[in-house]
């Protein structure tokens, strides 16, 4: 039997239908907004894994070409690994779940996102979200939904929810947000510069917006006869509980004022080495429960002290930023670098630039694409002591790139401007939290190194919150720890004039309009520390770019011209590239680009596609080249492949009885464009220029060196004097 809900949001449907298609999983949810369609499946493992302590929940999020009438490109002509938008959306359908399942549910739960079809206005990642929720909410997997989600743009000045694809390229703001009735469990997006107060009101906005689409799904799972399941957890040892407390509070608080992180790290695992010697000989569940109630003891402490005490492992204030240094032009060969270190958290950048082939072709169920700025984030293993195998960029490595390449996009000079494909890596050499936000920091310091003219600094700034009943302590600047026994995580980055990229996660279920408030406030005014610091460092952009660097050229050649630019086959601009070692790169709308490390070469480059393009004028005096001898004069090549008659009458101010008596094939001359015919033919003059000469000169002769000589003498080739170009 089928189930429908639907709802009408932004004057579009919005329906969600179970018991059509997927039977065999847990839950499965078909979700059509427009005429794009997900498939949502949430399917559980019967028994719980064993020997684990965190929740096993996977995401897949995956889009099918035919879904926008494509076929995959490539050899095998079968979608291949995940791309990048698949990768990100499949993070964003995690986050907003994650928090709302039970503690120590340790079944497997596989969440698989499927476009159907997309129909090039609505963007599936925020329905995908919603289709997650709903096939949890109609399963039996103790799910604690469900949840909204909707993206919020503002056209105008005016908050729009779910933009199109077309509204959103004139939109100022992008964000998705994803809550239940009563608060905000998860927020991903960037800004053009938006203040604080704008971002918060559209956070809000949205919130009430996704309401609908909540009481959608209830509504769906009261048809369907769904009731909410219910899971206990394992019970507590009471007895182990109360001998680990006696055994080992007084020192785990100790440890939380270690502020160096391997230091604490080895105490840590001493102390726990230790309680776990006293269990030695008792099953491996005992083991691994003793281990929890020592970990949720950190984590009492932890949040005892902030709440209680407002004091920090590290001994820091609440609102206080850790200790920071800025770097710039450490690397001798790169374009731009930067370290960014911020307590144990530490960055380089690097800033490459590079030309138009380089841009990053995009080709998903949006269309074909080209990025010209890219952001990759590098976590090695090394950064936080640890071994592990390198595998390329895991899932959190594109999200971090993600999350900064957001943060930067918002400041970038345009094209025009500035005509550089941008590449930005940033390798994190050492890690206790908010690496992701020294990315941004150090990426915004090596692109002003590079001479990037960035309309402004970028810092960033991670918020952490603890949460007990009805009292709350926003945290500036978290570190690893805070992070980890924390309730939430939430990024902010920006300009001084406001944010271009934020983040949050959580672990509880949801926070409120109040604590949204003061984690602004609070990383406002942290983001304005931590620039007054960059801007120490360095305050501008350089005025140069770096030696090593290609240097751009850019202009207009009229569009009926680039044919004769490129020549047949790409003969001539392969023969420009080969006489002066440029790269040259021609649009349909004629811009031409020349790049070269060597900015004389491109001047050259830049010259001999001028003369092509160049449409010869009446009465201008060129340099040419006699390329052909008739009986009844020369043909003389006075721009690339545009060539002029030259009759034997206007060669001399004498007669002359054959052209081969004054010219031969290669000479070069001076002449004067004389007329240019509507069939776009070119008379030349040589005798006007000897007259002009003689004249000047006077009875006396023309002057030594000058460009008429005497009959006879120099067979009449002519000096080299301006070449009037």
């Amino acid at each position: 039997m089928t189930y429908r809900s639907e709802i009408i949001l932004e004057g579009r449907t919005l329906s969600i239908e179970a018991g059509r298609v997927a039977r065999a999983a847990d839950g499965a949810a078909w979700v059509r907004y427009g005429d794009t369609v997900v498939l949502v499946t949430a399917v559980a493992s019967k028994e719980a894994r064993e020997g684990i302590d965190f929740f096993p929940l996977t995401v897949d999020y995956q889009e099918r070409a035919y879904a926008a009438g494509k076929i995959p490109g490539g050899f095998f002509k079968r979608e291949g690994r995940p791309h990048e938008k698949e990768t990100l959306t499949s993070r964003l359908i995690d986050r907003p779940i994650r928090p709302l399942f039970p503690h120590g549910y340790h079944q497997d739960v596989q969440i698989i996102a499927t476009v159907l079809s997309a129909d090039q206005e609505n963007d599936p990642d925020v329905l995908a979200v919603v289709g997650a929720s709903a096939a949890l909410s109609v399963s039996p997997i103790p799910f604690q939904g469900p949840i909204g989600c909707v993206r919020i743009g503002r056209v105008g000045g005016r908050f729009v929810v779910n933009p199109t694809y077309a509204q959103l390229a004139e939109s100022d703001v992008d964000v998705v947000l994803a809550g239940t009735e009563t608060a905000v469990v998860m927020v991903e997006g960037g800004a053009n510069e938006a203040p604080e107060e704008t971002l918060l009101e559209g956070l809000l906005f949205g919130h009430q917006a996704m309401q609908a689409i909540v009481r959608l799904q209830r509504d769906l799972a009261r048809q369907m006869g769904v009731a909410r399941p219910s899971f206990e957890p394992t019970p507590v040892d009471a007895a182990l509980k109360t001998r680990v407390e006696q055994s080992c509070r007084g020192r785990i608080r100790e440890l939380a004022f270690v502020p160096q992180k391997e230091e604490q790290k080895a105490r840590r695992r001493m102390l726990l080495d230790e309680v776990l010697a006293t269990v030695a000989s008792e099953p491996d569940a005992v083991k691994r429960q003793l281990k929890e109630i020592f970990e949720e003891l950190e984590k009492q402490e932890m949040r005892r002290l902030i709440l209680e005490e407002g004091r920090r492992a590290d001994g820091r204030a609440v609102t206080q930023v850790r200790p920071i240094a800025c770097e710039t032009g450490i690397l001798p060969r790169t374009h731009g670098s930067a370290l960014f270190t911020r307590g144990q958290t530490q960055a380089l950048a690097t800033t490459t630039l590079g030309t138009s082939e380089d841009e990053q072709r995009m080709d998903d169920l949006e269309g074909e694409s080209f990025k010209r700025f890219m952001l990759h984030y590098n976590f090695p293993p090394f950064s936080v002591g640890e071994v592990k195998f390198m595998r390329g960029a895991s899932r959190r490595d594109i999200g971090h790139g993600a999350l900064a390449e957001r943060a930067i996009q918002a400041v970038l000079p345009g094209k025009e401007e500035f005509p550089y494909t941008v590449r930005i890596v940033s390798d994190i050499l050492e890690s206790n939290g908010s690496s992701s936000m020294a990315t941004v920091c150090g990426a915004s310091l090596s692109l002003m190194d590079a001479g990037v003219p960035i309309k402004a600094a970028v810092a960033g700034v991670a918020m952490g919150l603890v949460k007990e009943g009805d009292k709350a302590v926003v945290l500036t600047d978290i570190q690893g720890l805070e992070d980890h026994l924390g309730d939430m995580d939430f990024k902010v980055a920006g300009t001084r004039t406001g944010v271009t990229s934020i983040q949050m996660d959580i672990k509880i279920q949801g926070i409120t309009e109040a604590v949204l408030k003061q984690a602004l406030v609070q990383a406002r005014q942290a983001r304005m520390e931590v620039l007054d610091i960059m801007d120490a460092a360095i305050a501008r952009p350089r005025t140069n770019l770096s030696p090593f660097a290609p240097r751009i050229i850019t202009f207009k050649i009229p569009t009926d011209k680039i044919r004769e630019v490129i020549g047949p086959g790409g003969k001539v601009i392969r023969g420009i590239v080969e006489q002066t070692g440029v790269k040259i790169d021609i649009e349909d709308d004629g811009t031409v680009a020349i790049a070269s490390v060597d900015e004389a070469a491109a001047r050259r480059a830049m010259d001999i596609i001028g003369k092509i393009v160049e449409v010869p004028e009446v009465g201008k005096v060129y340099l040419g080249k006699v390329v052909k001898i008739m009986e009844f004069g020369a043909f003389v090549q006075i721009l690339p492949g545009t060539d002029g008659l030259l009759h034997i009458s206007q060669i001399s101010t004498e007669r002359i009885k054959r052209v081969e008596d004054v010219l031969k094939e290669g000479d070069e001359l001076q002449v004067k464009v004389l007329e240019v015919d509507r069939a776009g033919k070119i008379r030349l003059s040589r005798k006007e220029l000897l007259k002009d000469a003689e004249e000047k000169a006077g009875p006396a002769g023309p002057p030594q060196g000058s460009d008429a000589p005497a009959r006879g003498e120099d067979r009449g080739r002519g000096g080299k004097g301006p070449s009037g170009t």
